[in-house]
């Protein structure tokens, strides 16, 4: 029996991972280091900001003078910029299917991104007060792919990981949802950054494909 509902933020509720992508390619080129798309879509797609900061780091030893909490920031604004001159970052239909499910379920997000920046895209969604908590980068590690953080939410709504339904974009998150023992749907939009997400449960290229009765048994 399903009682519980946790969606992922960047890429399955609102299209931000690739704004993402760009504005760390941004930033550090401004930093003058020598980077690649491919390195930085590695070190960003479906991890903790946790993580990316430790990859950025590592790669680049120069910015390891700059500590996470200010890099984060100064990334924040990057983001934000290209969000205000791009289109409506927000994934309609999969934001429909998280009012529909709140009416019977309590929902969560379990997102990679600073606290603070998952609270903002909530609301430019309108879905904040259907949300009953988040988890961040900073509430739990490590991040995605292991299952720490949907193990952590489970625990906090008090149910067990086999009642949850996961929402997911990214390989990691795929696998830290099947590593923790919970159901899987993998969102893969074909204007998406291609990710293996074979191991989920149930794939679809819109939330508004996702019918519930599928996980009824």
């Amino acid at each position: 029996m399903i009682k519980a509902i946790i969606f992922d933020l960047d890429g399955t509720l609102v299209d931000t991972e690739l704004l993402w992508v760009e504005a760390m390619n941004n930033y550090l080129k401004d930093l003058g280091c020598d980077c690649t798309s491919k390195l930085v879509l590695e070190m960003v797609f479906g991890h903790s900001w946790v993580d990316i900061y430790h990859d950025i780091t590592k790669h680049f030893p120069l910015t390891a003078e700059i500590s996470s909490e200010e890099m984060a920031l100064v990334l924040s604004k990057y983001h934000q910029r290209l969000c205000n001159e791009g289109d409506d970052i927000v994934i309609k239909s999969s934001v429909k299917v998280l009012h529909q499910l709140a009416e019977k379920y309590p929902v969560i997000v379990v997102s990679g991104s600073p606290r603070q920046d998952i609270f903002k895209n909530l609301i430019t969604a309108k879905v904040d007060k259907k949300v009953q908590f988040v988890l961040g980068a900073e509430d739990y590690a490590p991040g995605k792919p292991s299952p720490a953080g949907f193990l952590k939410g489970a625990e906090m709504l008090g149910v067990k990981p086999a009642e949850c339904i996961v929402f997911e974009d990214s390989q990691a998150g795929v696998t830290a949802a099947k590593s923790a023992g919970m159901h899987c749907v993998a969102l893969a939009r074909a204007s998406a950054y291609k990710q293996d997400v074979s191991h989920a449960d149930l794939i679809v290229s819109d939330l508004s494909e996702f019918n519930i009765n599928v996980f009824a048994s």
